[in-house]
């Protein structure tokens, strides 16, 4: 029997008439703009996308993440005239709508790490106001920052099953592999190659990852990933073997890059899953070090031009860091709120650094770019939001013991791996607004829900028993 009111029914139909209506406009109008001639075919297309925009809705939004991030498009690019990245994009806005105003199937819910990462944000936006190339950090806003407050909460939102989880690990990894390919393909035949030893990939093209320590970043992501599946007892003969090759390529492809916070990266992974197997800390320690001098020796960081064995006392590229890093301090002395606003490092460093070579630098360290370009409350609200995270998945591992899904374990260990990867390379790395650390922390507050959920059913079924 109906038992809906007919004044409220005769109001949701044309609302939710009027909401498709709109939904389906703005994605003509925008195959339009991105297709161009091609429209005619899209439009043909537009019913099966629509459908399969709605049914497949978290993996669209999964594969907008990964191709926002791991920049395969520019990787291969044979795609680029697609333009993937846009109409992920649109995909995913669609299906969100749907979703959220619709089907009503992507339910909201507010976590601590949401507001700890909303305070870091509206701080941000106000470095951007106050910035003194506000033209630039304004452009950086838009084009990534804002992407990065949509996707934390629709991932933490969206991202609510055993197997949307396993979607992003799976995709996370064969991503990681994917760029890993061509960074040894690159490596061995010579191209894109920097300072003539250290890999890159598209740099003709301008890419994000046409940088080595940018593309050392990308690659050390997968390597929590890898490592969770290498060690997870649970997982199947093949699976584990297939998770060990994907860790040597990328692994391989961080080499290639001769990337020194990268290598720091890999080893404080490795040291985190080591220390839950080796217990003797002589034993650890001996392995850790042993396999930094291999990584060390493989990398050939001895044959860079910057920072190499030709530089004797402190080389040119530790120098260079020292500098920008001093720089960074007097940004944050000088403008101890707002520092010089978000994306304004490179451009203020002839300002601020006690040492001019006649050309500005990077800052290469996470913590001295948050301080620098937004002040110390900005490096006081970033120091909060990865200890929220750091809470976060604590409490996940104390919750994943009452859930039978074996994979949700995997799943806690890679972000915690991640987390760890991410405050280590910190130190030579600039990641502070870059999609890592929001991946990880999306995924650690929807991991966090789903087990709370998970182990309150299984509390009540036990007390019911």
């Amino acid at each position: 029997m109906n038992t809906l009111n007919p004044r409220q029914d005769a109001f949701l139909s044309p609302f939710k008439l009027t909401t498709f209506g709109l939904l389906v406009s703005i994605t003509v109008i925008a195959l339009f703009k991105i297709a161009g001639p091609a429209a005619p075919f899209a439009l043909l297309l537009l019913p099966f996308a629509l459908f399969f925009t709605v049914r497949y809705s978290v993996i669209f939004v999964i594969l907008f993440i990964l191709f926002s991030y791991f920049r395969i498009h520019e990787a291969f690019p044979v795609l680029m005239p697609l333009k993937i990245p846009k109409l992920l994009a649109l995909a995913s806005l669609f299906g969100i709508v749907w979703h959220l105003v619709l089907s009503k199937k992507l339910k909201p819910f507010w976590h601590p790490a949401h507001s700890a990462f909303l305070f870091f944000f509206a701080w941000l936006t106000l470095c951007v106001m106050m910035a003194t190339n506000r033209g630039m950090a304004i452009e950086y806003w838009s084009s990534t920052l804002s992407k990065v407050l949509i996707m934390v909460f629709v991932i933490s939102w969206w991202v609510n099953t055993p197997r949307a989880f396993t979607i992003a690990r799976v995709g996370i990894m064969c991503s990681g592999a994917l760029i890993a390919s061509v960074a040894v393909s690159n490596k061995l035949q010579g191209i894109g190659l920097v300072e003539g030893t250290r890999v890159t990939i598209s740099r003709h093209l301008q890419s994000q990852i046409g940088d080595p320590n940018d593309l050392s970043l990308v690659l050390l992501f997968p390597v929590s990933f890898f490592c969770a599946e290498l060690f997870n007892k649970e997982s199947k003969p093949l699976f584990r073997g297939l998770a060990f090759l994907g860790l040597c390529l990328v692994v391989y492809g961080i080499i290639a890059t001769q990337s020194r916070g990268g290598l720091l990266g890999v080893m404080a992974i490795a040291a985190y899953f080591l220390a839950r197997t080796v217990k003797n800390p002589v034993v650890l320690i001996s392995i850790l070090v042993m396999g930094l001098g291999v990584l060390l020796v493989a990398a050939g960081i001895s044959d860079r031009q910057s920072g190499g064995a030709a530089e004797s006392g402190v080389d040119e590229s530790a120098m260079g860091r020292i500098y920008a890093w001093q720089a960074a301090i007097n940004m944050a002395l000088s403008n101890p709120l707002t520092g010089v606003g978000v994306n304004n490092f490179y451009v203020n460093y002839f300002f601020y650094s006690p040492h001019w070579d006649g050309k500005n630098h990077a800052v290469h360290s996470t913590w001295f770019q948050v301080l620098g370009e937004t002040g110390f409350v900005g490096i006081s609200l970033f120091a909060t939001l990865i200890a929220t995270i750091y809470r976060t998945l604590k409490r996940s591992g104390s919750l994943v013991k009452y859930c039978i899904e074996p994979n949700l374990l995997v799943n806690v260990q890679a972000l915690k791996a991640g987390l760890i990867g991410f405050v280590v390379s910190g130190t030579f790395l600039t990641q502070a607004f870059t999609w890592p650390i929001y991946i990880v922390l999306s995924l650690s507050i929807a991991l966090e829900r789903m087990l709370q959920l998970t182990s309150k059913s299984h509390v009540e079924v036990n007390h019911d028993s």
